[in-house]
C-alpha cells in the first residue's frame, strides 16, 4: 500500500470509528471477513483440486498471519493501554494475561460442550450421533473458528485507534484468503458441489459480522473495557490457532512445509504492521 493510500485509509477509518463504531465494525468484518473469505473461495469453482501439502501450507500461512495479528494488533496494544489504567507494567500485564486466559477458556468451553465437525479430526463435543447434517456441523465448526476473528475486528474498529482497527482487519483479511479456498476445496473433496462449497465458505464469512457487532457492542458499554476486550479477543484467537489451525496442518505429515509457511505468514504480517505504523 502506498503511503498516501495508507494515510487516506487510516483517516477514513478513524473518522468512521469516531462517528459510528458499530458501522466501522460491520465494515471491517464485511471486508476482512465476508469479502476476503468469499474471494479466497472463488477459485474453488475452477481449480481441480489442491494437494494435501498445499492445503496444509495455506492454512499454516493463515495461522502465521493470525498469530502476528494477535500479538501486534491485540495483545501488545492492550498491554500498552492497560499499564496506566491499572497502575503500572506489572498490574497491567496481569490484567491482560487474565483477560487473555478468559478468552481462551471461553473458546475451550464452546469446543467442549457444543457439537461440531472437523475435516480431519472428525466429530467433537457431545452428541456423536447428532442428526444434524454433517455439512452443518462443519459450518458450525468454522463459525466457532470465525466468530473470534469478527470479535477481534469489532473491538479493533471500535477502539478509536485506527492503527489497531486496520491492523486487525488487514491481518484477518489476509489469512481469510487462503483459509476460504482451503475450506471450499475441503468441502468439495467431501462430495459437495463446488457451488455449495463456495456458498458455505461465504456463509461462514458472514459469522464474522456478528462477532464484530458483539465486540463493538461490548466497547459501547464502556471504553474503559478496551484493553481487556483486546486481550480477551487475543485469547480467543490464540485458542483457535493452537487448538484448530496448527494441529490440522501437521496431521497429514507435512509438518516441515507447514512450519515454514507459518513463518512466512508471521513475517509478512509483522512487516505490514511495522510498514503501516
Amino acid at each position: 500500500m502506498e503511503p498516501t493510500a495508507a494515510f487516506a485509509a487510516f483517516a477514513a477509518f478513524a473518522s468512521l470509528a469516531e462517528t459510528s463504531p458499530l458501522l466501522a465494525a460491520v465494515l471491517a468484518a464485511t471486508v476482512g471477513g465476508f469479502l476476503a473469505t468469499t474471494a479466497g473461495a472463488l477459485p474453488a469453482l475452477f481449480v481441480g483440486s489442491l494437494s494435501e501439502r498445499t492445503a496444509n501450507a495455506m492454512l499454516a500461512f493463515a495461522a502465521g498471519v493470525m498469530l502476528a495479528a494477535t500479538v501486534f494488533s491485540l495483545l501488545l496494544p492492550g498491554l500498552e493501554l492497560a499499564q496506566p489504567m491499572f497502575g503500572g507494567p506489572k498490574p497491567g500485564a496481569a490484567a491482560v494475561v487474565a483477560a487473555m486466559m478468559a478468552g481462551g477458556l471461553a473458546m475451550f468451553a464452546i469446543h467442549r460442550f457444543l457439537p461440531h465437525e472437523h475435516f480431519e479430526k472428525g466429530h467433537e463435543g457431545p452428541g456423536r450421533q447428532s442428526r444434524l447434517a454433517r455439512v452443518w456441523l462443519f459450518v458450525f465448526a468454522i463459525a466457532v473458528h470465525n466468530f473470534p476473528e469478527g470479535l477481534s475486528m469489532g473491538v479493533g474498529a471500535a477502539s478509536g485507534d485506527e492503527r489497531i482497527g486496520l491492523g486487525v482487519t488487514l491481518g484477518i483479511g489476509l489469512q481469510n484468503l487462503p483459509e476460504g479456498l482451503a475450506v471450499a476445496m475441503s468441502l468439495a473433496a467431501l462430495g459437495y458441489s463446488r457451488a455449495q462449497a463456495l456458498g458455505v465458505a461465504a456463509l461462514t464469512g458472514l459469522i464474522e459480522i456478528a462477532g464484530a457487532l458483539a465486540g463493538a457492542g461490548l466497547l459501547s458499554i464502556s471504553q474503559a473495557l478496551l484493553p481487556l476486550a483486546l486481550a480477551f479477543a487475543g485469547g480467543t484467537m490464540l485458542f483457535v490457532i493452537s487448538d484448530e489451525v496448527i494441529p490440522e496442518t501437521h496431521r497429514a505429515g507435512f509438518g516441515d512445509s507447514a512450519t515454514a509457511s507459518l513463518f512466512v505468514g508471521f513475517g509478512l504480517m509483522f512487516f505490514l504492521d511495522v510498514a503501516l505504523a
